[in-house]
């Protein structure tokens, strides 16, 4: 008895064979992308209101496109936490390269002046800040990059002369 490839057996062989790739679109040899605050901009300080624009910069060490989803980010001054919010524009950033973004953040500081004065009594005393949150990467199948950025302001830098 012989036995005659169906049309079953071959779809089945395709599809076996087909999926064998697909471990590949999972596995993840890529390099994480980073993400910088680059500069915090005033764009109007009232008592009750304050209006920032963040700029941040993503670099991307991979050599395939990067699609940024959006970003979720908190922002404390010492012990203060400033802004927390998301940012849903997509953007692509292209293989080895860096792409700038803005976002436009909107807070009330009033409850923690007291704090921020403590903080701002001596201007050329450095204050740390931090940057947390998750950028949302990927096309189809969403990506999540952890930010954790660390560093140090001097009030005196921020005022213009």
């Amino acid at each position: 008895m012989t036995i005659r490839p169906t049309a079953f057996h071959l779809f089945a062989l395709l599809l076996f064979l087909g999926l064998s790739g697909c471990a590949s679109w999972f596995s993840d040899d890529a390099l994480e992308p980073e993400v910088h605050l680059v500069k915090v901009e005033v764009v109007r300080a009232r008592l009750l209101d304050q209006k920032f624009i963040l700029h941040f910069r993503v670099d991307n060490p991979n050599d395939s496109d990067l699609t940024v989803r959006g970003l979720e980010y908190r922002i404390h001054l010492a012990e203060i936490l400033l802004a927390e919010g998301e940012y849903e524009h997509w953007f692509t950033v292209g293989p080895k390269h860096s792409a700038y973004f803005k976002v436009p953040i909107r807070t009330n500081l009033w409850p923690k002046v007291r704090d921020l004065v403590k903080h701002l009594k001596n201007p050329k005393k450095s204050i740390p800040y931090r940057l947390d949150g998750e950028m949302e990467t990927g096309l189809f199948i969403a990506h999540y990059v952890h930010l954790a950025r660390n560093g140090v302001i001097i009030p005196a830098d921020l005022i213009p002369e």
